[in-house]
């Protein structure tokens, strides 16, 4: 056996730009499940602000929800339903919609909502907005309904109404899941009454959003960004030098220029983000700027959002995260997602700082 005596001393990065993942249809489904930062979360790691009666009145209201998913399902499963094709319609809303601002532990809350639920992983279904929609993109309207309607439970994470195709799409989806006897359980900044606004001409499309509004009972869930609760002010960006080293030296990190980063990913289907982060263990970026345009932002939120469920470290030079987004950017109609994106970022930044030899 021969035996190098070569030391090895740094890690060869990997780039996310060189990456072009491709995702088979049936992997998106199978990875409908909390993202790995919740795999362990259950409703008794969830720890109510005693300040705030509402988080302690979700946890119970939640539990509830989930003990009684655990029989038959509501398409009548159990008993069959003589003289009827189709199944009845419920008479209330089917789903819970947790309502608050960002980082009082919503996905938190949904997670283990999924977890409680009594039924096996592949009757439960969990994704993003954004992942349901790709969903759809990729297997087409009538397969995910098909796929879906046998679930006991969707829980949709970050939910929002971008444009109004998004709008019909999602409310004749819920519509058809819900007559399948689905239970729907969704996170989001937005009442769903108010879903849309700011975006579009939301009043065009008003029936749609108070049919979807009619599937969710509200469940809103006050206090402040647990991220930022006692924690110290986002860390400063490192010079490229530090971060180019950092990534040297840590094995499984990728390192990259920001322009570049945002101009690949304008060529990666947004339903891929995640499998663009397979195995990367630290995202190193230099020469971080501020995002040129909307379509960008929108992007980059979704790369955020899925480094942030993985719980990817991110050292970056250049400007810090809170300056990424314009003032014309955080006043208009996408400024949640900005501000969930500039959140869950400075928490990653906060991460990567022991990737640093000072």
């Amino acid at each position: 056996m021969v035996v190098s005596t070569t030391p090895i001393t740094e890690a060869v990065p990997l780039s996310l730009c060189a990456r072009e993942p491709r995702v088979p249809a049936d992997r998106l489904v199978a990875e409908m499940v909390p993202p790995p930062r919740f795999d362990s979360v259950r409703f008794e790691t969830y720890v109510p602000d005693p300040n705030q009666p509402s988080q302690t009145e979700a946890v119970a209201v939640l539990s509830s929800f989930a003990a009684g998913l655990g029989g038959a399902h509501a398409t009548g499963s159990g008993r069959r339903r003589w003289f009827s094709k189709k199944p009845a319609a419920p008479t209330a809303p089917r789903g819970v919609y947790l309502d608050g601002g960002y980082g009082v532990g919503k996905t938190h809350l949904l997670a283990s909502l999924w977890h409680a639920t009594p039924a096996e992983p592949a009757l439960k279904a969990f994704g993003t907005f954004v992942e349901l929609t790709n969903l759809v993109g990729a297997l087409g309207f009538q397969q995910t309904v098909q796929t879906l309607s046998g679930h006991r439970l969707l829980c949709i994470d970050e939910f929002e109404l971008d444009d109004p195709g998004d709008t019909v799409l999602v409310s004749t989806l819920l519509g058809r899941l819900v007559e399948a006897g689905v239970a729907l359980a969704a996170t989001s900044n937005t009442l769903p009454g108010k879903l849309g606004e700011g975006r579009f001409a939301a009043v065009d499309f008003l029936r749609e959003i108070q049919g979807l509004s009619a599937h969710f009972r509200p469940l809103r869930i006050d206090g402040e960004d647990y991220r930022h609760r006692g924690l110290p002010e986002a860390p400063a960006p490192f010079s490229d030098e530090q971060v180019t080293r950092a990534a040297h030296a840590t094995e499984g990190a990728s390192l990259d220029q920001f322009p570049q980063l945002l101009e690949h990913l304008a060529r990666v289907h947004p339903s891929r983000y995640g499998a663009l982060t397979d195995g990367v263990r630290a995202v190193c970026l230099t020469d971080v700027r501020p995002v040129p345009d909307q379509s960008t932002a929108l992007r980059l939120v979704v790369l955020a959002d899925r480094l942030y469920d993985r719980e990817v470290p991110v050292l970056a030079s250049g400007l810090p995260f809170d300056r990424l987004f314009s003032e014309e950017m955080l006043k208009g109609g996408y400024r949640k997602k900005y501000f969930r994106a500039i959140s869950r970022l400075t928490a990653l930044a906060r991460d990567a700082k022991g990737l640093v030899d000072e």
